[in-house]
């Protein structure tokens, strides 16, 4: 049986995702979230955006979809069932982080994503934005 087919318990997730991770890093988790996002997206390359929606579903993340496509951006709507999202315990800085770096690698270009929490409607915005005058080689 391969990993892929293990699954661990949604409360053991959220105990290290949004308990432990914030006492370990205290006032620099969004910070350090949004590397660690980064260096995870370095170890698991997607060459396009359709690869990043998979790899959010593999991750069990949630359903990632594109919202708006713009000239120097993206906006992307992240949905699950609301209790595995824990759109109110969670911070969001990993996948933003994450996001950034994918479409940075496949674009060439130096670029951000921001992430806003909508608990009404129980859904995350990652707002991307890319500078095409500030070339990453």
């Amino acid at each position: 049986m391969t990993s892929q087919n293990k699954s661990v318990p949604a409360f053991g997730y959220e105990i290290i995702r949004d308990y432990a991770l914030s006492t370990i890093l205290g006032k620099h988790a969004d910070d350090v979230l949004y590397w660690v996002g980064k260096d995870i997206a370095r170890k698991f390359p997607c060459s396009d955006i359709q690869l990043i929606i998979s790899f959010f579903e593999d991750a069990g993340w949630g359903t990632l979809s594109i919202e708006k496509e713009m000239k120097d951006g993206y906006i992307f709507q992240l949905t699950s069932d609301p209790d595995l999202l824990n759109i109110k315990n969670r911070k969001f800085r990993m996948e933003a982080g994450f996001i950034a770096e994918q479409i940075q690698c496949f674009k060439g270009c130096l670029t951000e994503c921001y992430d806003e929490k909508k608990e009404k409607q129980s859904v995350v915005q990652f707002t991307v934005k890319w500078d095409t005058k500030e070339k990453i080689g």
